[in-house]
């Protein structure tokens, strides 16, 4: 049996969907119950940021994520495919109007990717002090707290909504399906068989 870690939400609903096409049968999860077990699969629904660290120590044979948070957290685990859901992008935000200036000596950026962003502004040489918040980022720049913001854009409505705009692309991200590598080895088979199976269905909806 495989145990997969799936972040709740409309993932974990899109991975479930693509189970019910492979195996032609129902995976849903009654209530608010957080294991949904099965003759083949123990699905576990986790939050988007455990997911990784779930897998990671073996909780999880496989599980579901964003590449935002793979590169965030920076956990070693395998990537075994890009399922091309859930697309966006990881953008930096500034207030409408003003330009993007590397040369000044040091930027105030907040966001809650703090990996990301440090590695970004690191590869361009640039000193950034980095203020890590958990929510309502947009107001960090309208209040003075920060320059600019780093945080995930889908549509870009809610910075604009907040008097901001996407100034540049640091990453694309999408959903992927992630493996712990002493579960690769020991269900090889298993996790190998899913993998096709999956990959098929995302090549049959491209």
């Amino acid at each position: 049996m495989l145990t997969v870690a799936l972040p709740k939400g409309r993932i974990a609903q899109e991975t479930l969907e693509i189970f019910e096409k492979i195996f032609g049968e129902s995976f849903v999860f009654n209530d608010r119950k957080l294991i949904l077990e099965t003759p083949k699969f123990r699905f576990l629904l986790v939050r988007n940021q455990d997911v990784a660290t779930y897998v990671f120590h073996q909780a999880a044979d496989i599980g579901v994520v964003g590449l935002d948070t793979l590169e965030e957290q920076g956990l070693d685990v395998i990537r075994l495919l890009d399922l091309k859901k859930g697309v966006c992008r990881v953008a930096i935000g500034m207030r409408k109007g003003e330009k993007l200036d590397l040369s000044k000596p040091e930027l105030k950026v907040a966001t809650k990717m703090v990996n990301i962003t440090k590695r970004y502004f690191e590869e361009r040489a640039v000193s950034v002090d980095i203020i890590k918040l958990y929510g309502s980022i947009e107001l960090a720049p309208l209040v003075g707290l920060a320059d600019m913001i780093v945080d995930i854009v889908e549509t870009g409505t809610t910075m604009k909504q907040n008097g901001l705009e996407v100034v540049e692309e640091m990453m694309t991200s999408s959903t992927y399906l992630i493996a712990n590598k002493n579960s690769f080895i020991a269900k090889k088979d298993e996790v190998l068989d899913i993998y096709k199976k999956i990959s098929d269905v995302i090549k049959s909806d491209a």
